[in-house]
């Protein structure tokens, strides 16, 4: 088979939720399967990182997608000709964008549709293009993988697919997430956390994530409670992100508050793995990585009760109002204070370990592929 793949967001050292599920299903699948031929087309210079067998060619494409206008020309146009040219019996697309002029079939993973329903936590020109063409992606496409059972549930009623085109692939975690000895958490408390316990979101600083929620609620918890936990915040400023600044600059302990910005894959596994407990409130996710992380990590998880993350945290999480401060600001005082809790968290954790593993998800992955693919026989 010829199988071409969209890996624009195989970027070095940029690797977010998507990038991670390309990155881990790609690396297993190519080197599975060595019989095959894979296209990964890229839309800037790549690093030979990304090229994990000899049979994969790798091809760079038109002018990087920064922006929704370059979004459409290069799918709408850039793509069609490529595919056109090597004839791949698929396309695979892990960021959910596709072709609507390629008469390539198609798999779209589409992870969420967050956008559909928050809107306005996308800039308006995103926002425009997302609610235009991803309704059109998903009936035009051959087949939708996506990562939750709630995404598919999501995608079925919003977009009225059938559940029969859908299939649910949950993503995994890296091999670094694993529980530290005492020492390494001594060693990275001191180093991120000026030797104190804390607690740990890991995200970008998207509106949906509900950071500014996570400020108040620490603000609340740190008056209430006078205990040493900082707050670490890692991941990058996106946009839109006034809000979040207003509402750190009028926190009453906004000194024990710390902002990594983006870090090693290496660094942020330290910090998971020493955490008191990772707080992960969005308002909406379609899977929410960092929640596997965390049991791999051997830590508590205190998470929203709302959209994918009571499907993949189970029993193991303490769940909170995501519109609540004061419910996320409780949450962590249970979780400092309860050390039965906590032992019972980090059990069940290790409990679910074994339904998000990359080797799983890639298996299931390419059975997707073949089945699509034989069905144009």
């Amino acid at each position: 088979m010829k199988i071409a793949i969209n890996t624009r967001l195989l970027l070095k050292n940029k690797l977010e939720g998507i990038g991670w599920f390309t990155f881990e299903n790609l690396k297993r699948i190519v080197k599975s399967h060595p019989e095959h031929q894979f296209y990964f087309i890229f839309d800037r210079p790549f690093d030979d990182e990304f090229i994990f067998a000899d049979n994969i060619t790798p091809i760079k494409v038109g002018l990087p997608t920064r922006h929704p206008i370059l979004w459409m020309l290069w799918f709408e146009f850039s793509i069609p000709f490529i595919l056109w040219r090597i004839k791949p019996d698929i396309f695979l697309s892990p960021d959910g964008h596709i072709s609507l002029f390629s008469r390539t079939p198609q798999i779209a993973v589409i992870h969420d549709i967050n956008f559909h329903h928050r809107p306005k936590d996308l800039p308006w020109m995103s926002r425009i293009y997302y609610r235009f063409f991803f309704p059109k992606f998903a009936l035009k496409a051959k087949h939708i993988v996506t990562v939750s059972q709630f995404s598919k549930n999501d995608l079925i009623n919003s977009y009225h697919i059938h559940p029969s085109k859908i299939s649910v692939v949950y993503n995994g975690a890296q091999e670094l997430y694993k529980e530290l000895t005492e020492e390494q958490q001594n060693g990275t408390k001191a180093r991120y956390a000026m030797g104190c316990n804390y607690f740990l979101f890991v995200g970008a600083q998207h509106p949906r994530k509900n950071i500014d929620g996570l400020l108040r609620a620490f603000d609340i918890f740190k008056t209430n409670w006078q205990t040493e936990h900082k707050l670490i915040i890692v991941g990058e400023k996106q946009f839109l992100t006034s809000h979040i600044e207003e509402t750190y600059k009028n926190m009453t302990f906004k000194k024990e508050v710390l902002f990594t910005g983006r870090l090693s894959s290496e660094d942020i596994a330290l910090v998971m793995g020493s955490a008191a407990s990772l707080v992960y409130v969005p308002f909406f996710e379609g899977f929410g990585i960092p929640i596997v992380e965390a049991f791999y990590s051997g830590i508590p998880v205190i998470a929203s009760e709302v959209t994918a993350l009571p499907e993949i945290a189970g029993d193991a999480a303490l769940y909170v109002d995501p519109s609540s401060p004061e419910d996320i600001a409780q949450a962590m005082n249970k979780i400092s204070s309860d050390d039965l809790l906590r032992k019972q968290l980090i059990k069940k954790g290790k409990q679910k370990r074994p339904n998000y593993q990359w080797d799983k998800s890639a298996k299931e992955l390419w059975d997707i592929i073949e089945t699509t693919v034989l069905k144009r026989v």
